[in-house]
């Protein structure tokens, strides 16, 4: 699939899948396989904001994680300005993984609470290696000032910033380094309400700044509006529907998208959704349902459903979705 012109992606997945072996191997049987991402394509192009949306336990993270080479796929490729991460090793996916960051969803997690902020920003500088101490030194007050923190912060502690202020401090991490792509894995969803609208804004703040291309994970659909330039939503591991933001929100194709969409809250009655209530929890990824992996929650589901899975397919311009009856070309 193509969602932006040829050539100009920053980032391309193409077919990646990621499997596990879990549990153990009964006697003359193998060990179940848990599919967690199935034939993702995705491309972002330079500048850009994708959101990925999802149940917990979609796939999104490891997605993210695969993108990352933390984890390894089973299949497809991953495409990095033309190149493919998997065929790179040691000094040339050091290289790499310098211009692709990740900012965490815990900020108390994700800092070592025995490095000072100063350390923490300036420990990407250090490995990479090339600066100075001097210039570590000032690249870290510049990075901590972009952020909205003090230099004077710089020899505190994790423990002495508040939730807001550590994941300003993550940020601070991973733009240390100028990367060009950053993976938000749901960036603001341990943060007071008040505290997300800002740490939002300083993230746009800081991709125009920076020239920053996203890739914002969140279960928020309102946090991701907020942000994003197109939406994708995953669903037992695959991409189901893929739109510019407005056209997925204003209409949405595939039921599993408009059950989602029918439950954020509205403050305009006008705006108000007729709530979409689904039955029964999703299928275990290690089963998936025959045809269709969303048809046993869904009310349009019929014999054609079982038989067939729906491919992600052009419905209108730039707008994909994964559904028999999405409309659009065949």
């Amino acid at each position: 699939m193509h969602s932006v012109p040829a050539g100009t992606a920053l980032l391309d997945v193409q077919d990646v899948s990621t499997r596990f072996r879990v549990g153990h191997a009964l006697r003359g049987r193998d060990r179940a396989v848990l599919t967690a991402v199935d034939q993702v394509s995705l491309q972002i192009a330079a500048g850009e904001t994708v959101g990925l949306v999802g149940e917990s336990g979609c796939g999104k993270s490891t997605l993210a994680r695969t993108i990352l080479q933390l984890e390894r796929p089973s299949s497809g490729r991953i495409l990095f300005e033309g190149r493919d991460l998997l065929n790179l090793h040691g000094r040339s996916l050091r290289k790499a993984r310098r211009q692709i960051q990740v900012v965490f969803q815990n900020p108390r997690a994700a800092l070592d609470p025995r490095m000072t902020a100063a350390e923490i920003v300036g420990e990407g500088l250090v490995v990479q290696g090339g600066h100075s101490r001097s210039q570590r030194r000032h690249e870290v007050e510049q990075m901590l000032k972009a952020v909205g923190l003090r230099p004077e912060h710089s020899d505190r502690y994790p423990h002495q910033f508040s939730g807001g202020q550590q994941q300003r401090l993550g940020i601070a991490r991973a733009l240390a380094v100028r990367p060009k792509l950053v993976i938000a894995d749901e960036p603001v969803s341990a943060l007071d309400v008040s505290v997300q609208a800002q740490v939002l804004n300083l993230l746009s703040d800081l991709q125009e700044e920076y020239g920053l291309t996203y890739l914002f994970i969140s279960h928020d659909l309102s946090v991701v509006r907020h942000i994003s330039n197109r939406v994708g939503v995953m669903y037992l591991g695959r991409i189901v529907e893929l739109a510019p933001t407005e056209e997925l929100y204003r209409d949405p194709r595939m039921p599993y998208t408009q059950a989602l969409l029918s439950a954020i809250p509205q403050l305009r009655k006008d705006d108000q959704r007729e709530r979409i209530v689904l039955q029964g929890d999703p299928p275990n990824p290690m089963n998936v349902p025959s045809g269709c992996p969303f048809r046993t929650r869904c009310w349009r589901a019929d014999d054609l459903c079982a038989e067939r899975v729906p491919e992600l397919r052009i419905v209108a311009p730039g707008h994909w979705a994964a559904c028999h009856y999405a409309g659009g070309e065949s």
